[in-house]
């Protein structure tokens, strides 16, 4: 399943074969690992949540702003999706950010004063505490895991019964995640240049 945000979805591959990620991962410059864990999060999110309609690209999309694909601060991901160093965002002290006082006690960010967004998918430790998913299937919810933060990205998007194959459903959506009319336009960017690259645009 593809969404764009523009036009309503168009269908691609669900269930992609190795060579189908190797050929879309050269296509888009998403690395493969990452792009795995997109395509599967979107599969899983729309077996939940059957009208959601949410694709790939937009999980992708918002991995790319996000962390890079997990790749923020010079890191990379492994086998088993973990990045090569924690993703850690800024922090939210109210200087250029909204002030959101620590809530883990620095577990997550490791800062006992103030919360900060984390993992390649940057989820500040309260939204991960209610929207972390286990997507990889060992049994815990990580935030620094691609698997894990991917599917809990797009169920989260997908959120209240929204469907993203409808423009005002994908900009809702995103608005959820990030209240910003520059990130929307942003993340409806990276998405559409993905569906092209793919050939799987309208």
């Amino acid at each position: 399943m593809l969404s764009t945000g523009i036009t309503t979805a168009v269908s691609v591959t669900p269930n992609p074969d190795a060579q189908w990620l190797t050929r879309a991962a050269a296509q888009t410059g998403i690395p493969a690992r990452a792009l795995r864990a997109y395509v599967a999060a979107a599969a899983m999110a729309n077996d939940s949540a059957p009208m959601c309609g949410i694709g790939w690209n937009t999980v992708a999309a918002v991995g790319s702003v996000e962390s890079a694909h997990g790749s923020y601060g010079g890191g990379s991901l492994n086998a088993a999706g973990q990045s090569s160093r924690p993703i850690v965002g800024p922090s939210l002290d109210g200087n250029g950010f909204a002030a959101i006082a620590d809530t883990d006690a620095g577990v997550l960010d490791g800062d006992a004063r103030w919360d900060h967004a984390v993992g390649p998918m940057q989820f500040i430790p309260t939204t991960w505490q209610l929207a972390g998913r286990d997507g990889n299937g060992d049994g815990r919810a990580d935030p620094f895991n691609i698997d894990d933060a991917a599917l809990s990205a797009a169920a989260y998007l997908c959120a209240n019964g929204r469907d993203l194959s409808t423009a005002q459903g994908w900009t809702d959506a995103i608005y959820s995640y990030n209240q910003s009319d520059p990130y929307i336009r942003q993340v409806r960017t990276q998405a559409t240049a993905y569906a092209a690259k793919t050939g799987t645009a309208e």
